[in-house]
Formats: C-alpha cells, sequence, structure tokens
C-alpha cells in the first residue's frame, strides 16, 4: 500500500534466499512480490529489477513485466527492507511438461534471443559476488565432505579438476556478457505458444555461452544419446547464437562443471536450511545422472557431439 497503492492478499512462495510471495488483488490480478532485508540483498534486487527493465520490449520469449512504484521507481527501499513487484506469468514449467524435441528446440531458441537481448546491457551490480558464477566454481570442491556418494563423488573431482585445468584458463577466450545464470526447467514456461523466463536472481556477468550450459545441463537424461537428450535444444540456441568453435569445444566440459557446482552447492545448502531441504534438492538427482551420462565422453567425442547437434 505504502509504495504501490495496492491491497490484496499474500501467499508465501518456496525460495531459498530472498522471499518470493504471491499477491493476489481485489481485482484477482496476481503479482509477484520480492522482499529481502539482507544487505546483499538490495544489490541482487538492484540488478533484477535493472535486467527486467532492459527486457521489456524484446521479442522472441518472454519475461516478468515490472511494476513500477507509485513514484515511478523500479524498486522501493527502506531502512530495513527493499523489494520489487513484478507481475505473474501463467503457464507449465519446463520440468512439468513432456520435453519432446520440438519443446526443446523452442526453448534453446528462445534462449538464443535472450542472450541477444542481454547482450547490450550494463547493469547495476552486475560484478556482485554470485555463488553460481563461473568464478567461484574452482573453490567448489571444499564442499566435498557433503557428498554422500563416492561414485559421484569421483565424478565431480574429475570434473571440477578438468574445469580448474582445462577449460577455466581460456573462458577469457570467449564472449562474456550478463547472463540470466539459471535458465533451469524450474525457471522456464511454457507460456502460451511461447517461452519465458523467471527469476533472475543469479543472473551476473558471465561467458555468455553460461545460459546454453545451465538449460542443457539439466536435459542430460538419456543415456542411448550423446549428449543426453540435451541435443535439440543445443541446436535450437545455436540457430539464433552461432556457437564459436571454441565454445563449442568447451560446452560439455562447462555442463559437467555446471553439474558438479549444482551437486556440491546443493547438498551443503540443504544441511545448512534442513526445512528446505526437499526445494533445495530439487535438481540434484538429475544432475547426478547428466554427469554420469557426459563423464562417458571423451573430450573429441563431446566436440563432436557438439558440432553434430548444430543447425
Amino acid at each position: 500500500m505504502r509504495h504501490y497503492g495496492l491491497t490484496g492478499t499474500i501467499r508465501v512462495l518456496s525460495s531459498e534466499v530472498e522471499c518470493t510471495a504471491e499477491v493476489t488483488l481485489l481485482s484477482g490480478d496476481r503479482l509477484i512480490l520480492k522482499t529481502s532485508a539482507r544487505p546483499e540483498g538490495r544489490d541482487s534486487f538492484r540488478f533484477q529489477v535493472a535486467a527486467l527493465a532492459g527486457l521489456e520490449g524484446a521479442s522472441g520469449f518472454g519475461a516478468p513485466h515490472l511494476v513500477r512504484t507509485g513514484v515511478g521507481a523500479l524498486m522501493f527501499e527502506e531502512e530495513e527492507i527493499c523489494g520489487y513487484l513484478q507481475t505473474r506469468l501463467s503457464g507449465l514449467s519446463l520440468h512439468q511438461v513432456n520435453a519432446t524435441p520440438d519443446v526443446c528446440y523452442r526453448v534453446g531458441q528462445a534462449l538464443g534471443r535472450l542472450s541477444l537481448a542481454l547482450e547490450p546491457l550494463k547493469l547495476p551490480a552486475m560484478h556482485r559476488p554470485v555463488l553460481w558464477h563461473v568464478g567461484c566454481w574452482p573453490r567448489l570442491m571444499e564442499l566435498e565432505e557433503h557428498l554422500q556418494s563416492e561414485p559421484v563423488a569421483a565424478s565431480v573431482r574429475l570434473a571440477m579438476g578438468n574445469y580448474v585445468e582445462l577449460i577455466k584458463p581460456q573462458l577469457r577466450e570467449v564472449a562474456w556478457q550478463v547472463t540470466h545464470n539459471d535458465p533451469s526447467p524450474f525457471n522456464t514456461l511454457l507460456a502460451g505458444q511461447g517461452i519465458a523466463f523467471i527469476d533472475f536472481g543469479d543472473g551476473c556477468w558471465g561467458p555468455r555461452i553460461q545460459d546454453l550450459v545451465v538449460a542443457a545441463s539439466h536435459l542430460v537424461t538419456d543415456p542411448s544419446l550423446a549428449l543426453g537428450g540435451s541435443e535439440n535444444l543445443i541446436a535450437g540456441y545455436a540457430s539464433v547464437t552461432p556457437l564459436s568453435t571454441l565454445e563449442a569445444k568447451l560446452l560439455v566440459g562447462l555442463m559437467k562443471a555446471r553439474q558438479s557446482a549444482l551437486i556440491l552447492i546443493n547438498y551443503w545448502r540443504a544441511e545448512l536450511f534442513p526445512a528446505e531441504a526437499a526445494y533445495i534438492k530439487k535438481n540434484v538427482a538429475r544432475a547426478e545422472r547428466g554427469l554420469s551420462i557426459l563423464s562417458a565422453l571423451s573430450a573429441g567425442e563431446a566436440d563432436m557431439a557438439v558440432r553434430s547437434a548444430g543447425p
């Protein structure tokens, strides 16, 4: 009421760090309210609202629209709390539907268009510390003690060692830009005839290919396919935003490192926040399965599989 002149009922949703709530207005319209009392939350929200504002008018994908405050600001800031209000998109998240080859291809295309729309943006707090940033990955093996399976731990050690020794030194040679950094099946919606992306909370400045890495790593489920079923998403992305030779070479290694990062971080966070463990670990089993599939590929086989998946 203070900042937007609105009233309605509020239902708190599951979230890991910031508080996310669904607001149902008296008119029946539904919005999403995000608030934080953490000091670092201000920088995160400043990035998020600037990203959403920067995407307004973009085509080929959907994203939430910001609701401006009564004075036209992107977010509100009080002494102890800050937050913002956005539209609530309707649709099914990708993890709720049958991810057919056509659906995956269309998601890849939409993701490629999102990358193009984010590319020119220079946003506040885009260089803030983000746990999921590729720059943090070399230190994540400090969390190895939280893993519960030795076969998984061995695969994680191998993938992270390969990332540190062979991939990370080459990342300076690929294009960097603002990225969503978490286009997981939970943050990808099939909305009507289009594809939409929500939750820009992990967004930051990173390798352009990072969004493809994240999205593709979640779709590795079929051991009968070289890339486990992520081929169509990769092809859709590359049809809009072609991969450089180096990006194609590094893609599978980055996918394995991202799967390993997800496994490490979420086992650790589940122990920190046991009440939210089920929500925190929602993607872990998929990541473990995907890592086991990709780990069977040699470097040459991986490069060839990515090239074969191209448009």
